[in-house]
């Protein structure tokens, strides 16, 4: 009898493990590709190759969360159908907040929020509808600076974490070799859906000027 128990205790456990990882753990997404060129214990430098990305346009918010939420509304909508092909597309990740140097709070003035397109759309995106205001963005190869951190990205975490790899570059071979060719003073990257509590992962990125960085002009990049 007791071996029973065992045994239905046991099933239920990998019942419950089956359904984590296939709401949580394994759901397998498209990411773009890239390739590690330089590490350190707190930030890592990746070369990501040529992409196309649907951003949303500017959304002039004071919060980065807020800001975040309806751009992410606006993608939602289109990959859900809103397109006048009226394509369902799969979700991807990272959701890549950009954040633009200005005179308002946190030295910004405006957010544009996208996600990278499954290679299925990435030579031909449907066309969003004009009322959500996105349009495909083409992302030539470069390197991008990355910090990671866990749990959710809060408009006073995400400043302090982009203020800690701003001072890990300025004491790595990396100092002075930010790009501003964007116009982006920093992205946040967010890898997991809002009900996922634990185990999250977020990235700061900066882009990197690659002039005279024969790493970051490497065309054999692996995919992560």
């Amino acid at each position: 009898m007791e071996r029973e128990r065992q045994r239905q205790r046991a099933r239920m456990l990998m019942k419950v493990v089956t359904l984590l990882c296939l709401v949580v753990l394994c759901t397998a997404i498209e990411s773009p590709q890239y390739a590690v060129v330089h590490s350190e214990s707190d930030f890592e430098v990746r070369l990501y190759r040529d992409s196309t990305w649907m951003m949303s346009s500017p959304v002039r918010e004071l919060s980065f969360e807020k800001s975040t939420l309806f751009g992410f509304h606006r993608l939602f909508q289109y990959i859900q159908g809103a397109n006048l092909n009226y394509s369902r597309i799969a979700m991807t990740a990272p959701v890549v907040t950009s954040i633009v140097p200005g005179a308002g709070p946190f030295h910004s003035s405006a957010y544009f929020v996208g996600f990278y397109l499954p290679v299925k759309f990435q030579a031909d995106p449907p066309t969003p509808l004009p009322e959500l205001h996105l349009k495909p963005y083409a992302w030539d190869s470069h390197c991008v600076a990355v910090r990671k951190f866990s749990g959710f990205a809060k408009d006073e975490i995400v400043v302090r974490e982009a203020e800690k790899l701003a001072v890990s570059l300025s004491r790595s071979p990396w100092a002075n070799s930010t790009s501003d060719d964007s116009g982006y003073a920093y992205s946040i990257a967010q890898y997991n859906s809002p009900f996922q509590f634990i185990g999250r992962v977020n990235e700061v990125w900066v882009d990197i000027d690659a002039s005279g960085i024969d790493s970051c002009k490497s065309s054999e990049i692996a995919t992560y």
